[in-house]
């Protein structure tokens, strides 16, 4: 793991050993504190909080004291006094603020070591499962707007109490915090009205809120949460921050980096241009819409492989499936097509199989052919449908950015598939369906949770702020939604893995092997 210095960060805790006041020297605590960070390279201001705490606090501790300092975009600002030496207790905070779930590390700003990591649901999915319904349940009504930041508030305290326990260090002693997420996320955790992120013309409320006191949001740290800047409405901090980690604007060769998610967002360029762009890909990425559809949590299927006819699946939590996530699906529509349970339109074929078969999910439900990938587990000629259209626009995002770009798949040099779907998907699963372009394996990497390590990369390193601004600035912005053909492009990519094979040639000549008996 990289690690940063202290002085290199977002917050910075400084021992002082201070002259007691004279007759002779009678300058105020204060004037003694600034003059002897000023001795140490640093220009600050004490906030209110800590000039209360300067009587009887710096007699008692001999004039011996630890001053935490938080950057606040400006300058430095004391955020906390403290008796004595506690230098080497200086942590911060990194915050992945999804729609879905919040994941938040507590560091150890002296090292750069992660000294804990915890996720919970987001409290708002009480007010809908989807950033839509919380949208409008909170368009005009300041009411409903606050119970969306309160609850956006209530966890994030809920995941530092976590981190407390687990790690056994007060996370309310935190002196910065840096949270990456969408555009909505953050207007939900401010408490801005977030309808213009949907609604034309997609001017929102604030893009660059920057750094925000902890005490102004409810949150307990003690100087500021810094929330990544966004792009435009549906281009947000989080797909900021997953560049930063991965660092495309900083190379000379083009790289693809593809948040793959219920939206899709994607930028490819270097250090000389950014062309980015987001679009809708569909819930069936993370389970949704599928009947036997999950997220990933234990019970679900990961993992799938068709073996001389039976199914064997890898099920998170080593636990009996009770259904099947984003991965598991890639890989169960990946075997169906190479050992042609399902033809190139994705139609199963129930003549190979007495596992396909007519089924309904439910009563009053139309029978419809589906295969039994496990116990009670059916997975329906519906859900290929609806997966092949999900399929097929994050692949015409890519192919469409590719375009815009006037570059080929040839001249990218590296892919990067983020997010909780990109994170667990086979690579080579996505390319047999046409998800990923078939290139060198070598060039597609998984990312992993990049908006989580950029916002981490900043809590260290305040040197990023710069690059934010030339990042930003490098960007131009597409909206997929607004491009006249994309839904004709995604029709040819509707196909397994593409009505043009020959841009599959490793399917092809697995599709060949598996013809004349191989594997």
């Amino acid at each position: 793991m990289e690690r940063k210095k202290a002085a290199e960060g977002l917050s910075r805790k400084i021992y002082l050993e201070l002259d007691a006041p004279s007759e002779e020297d009678s300058a105020s605590c204060q004037e003694r504190i600034l003059k002897a960070l000023q001795a140490e390279g640093i220009e600050a201001r004490l906030s209110v909080k800590v000039m209360r705490m300067l009587y009887p606090l710096c007699e008692k501790a001999d004039w011996r004291v630890t001053v935490s300092l938080a950057y606040d975009g400006t300058g430095w600002q004391a955020v906390m006094i403290e008796a004595g030496d506690t230098s080497k207790e200086h942590y911060g905070l990194a915050v992945d603020l999804g729609s879905t779930t919040v994941v938040m590390q507590l560091v150890d700003c002296n090292t750069g070591e992660v000294l804990a990591m915890e996720s919970v649901y987001n409290h708002q999915i009480a007010f809908g499962e989807d950033i839509l319904t919380r949208i409008f349940y909170s368009k005009d009504q300041p009411e409903h707007l606050e119970e969306i930041r309160r609850a956006t508030v209530d966890t994030f305290c809920e995941v530092m109490d976590r981190l407390t326990a687990a790690s056994g260090i007060d996370t309310g002693k935190c002196i910065s915090m840096v949270a990456a997420g969408n555009t909505t996320m953050i207007h939900f955790l401010i408490g801005m009205d977030a309808f213009c992120v949907f609604s034309a013309p997609y001017a929102v409320r604030a893009d660059r809120p920057g750094f925000c006191s902890g005490a102004d949001l409810g949150i307990p740290v003690l100087g500021y949460v810094f929330c990544y800047p966004a792009k435009a409405n549906y281009l947000g901090g989080d797909i900021i921050s997953g560049m930063v980690a991965v660092g495309i604007h900083k190379k000379e060769t083009i790289s693809l980096f593809f948040d793959v998610g219920t939206n899709g967002e994607l930028v490819i360029g270097n250090r000389d241009f950014l062309l980015c762009g987001a679009g809708a890909a569909g819930p069936a990425l993370e389970g949704g819409v599928v009947k036997t559809g999950m997220r990933a949590a234990d019970g679900a299927v990961e993992g799938v492989r068709l073996v001389d006819g039976q199914f064997e699946l890898d099920v998170i939590g080593e636990k009996d499936p009770v259904g099947i996530c984003g991965s598991g699906i890639v890989d169960l529509l990946s075997e169906l097509f190479l050992h042609g349970w399902v033809d190139l339109r994705g139609i199963l074929q129930p003549e190979k199989s007495e596992k396909i078969a007519l089924h309904r999910e439910s009563e009053g439900e139309e029978e419809e052919y589906a295969v039994c990938y496990g116990p009670g587990l059916w997975f329906y000629q519906s859900d290929i449908n609806e997966f092949l259209r999900t399929k097929a626009a994050a692949a015409t995002m890519m192919e469409y950015i590719m375009s815009e770009a006037g570059i080929g798949q040839e001249d990218v040099s590296d892919f990067y598939m983020a997010g909780a779907f990109g994170t667990h998907v086979q690579k080579e699963a996505a390319v047999n369906i046409g998800m990923y372009p078939d290139v060198d394996r070598e060039r597609i990497h998984t990312a992993g949770n990049s908006s989580l390590d950029g916002a981490r990369m900043l809590l260290l390193d305040r040197g990023i702020l710069k690059e934010l601004d030339e990042i930003l600035e490098l960007m131009s912005y597409v909206q997929f939604g607004a491009v006249e053909d994309f839904l004709h492009k995604m029709v040819a990519a509707s196909a397994l893995p593409h009505t043009d094979l020959g841009r599959y040639p490793s399917v092809a000549a697995k599709l060949e092997r598996m013809r004349r008996g191989g594997k």
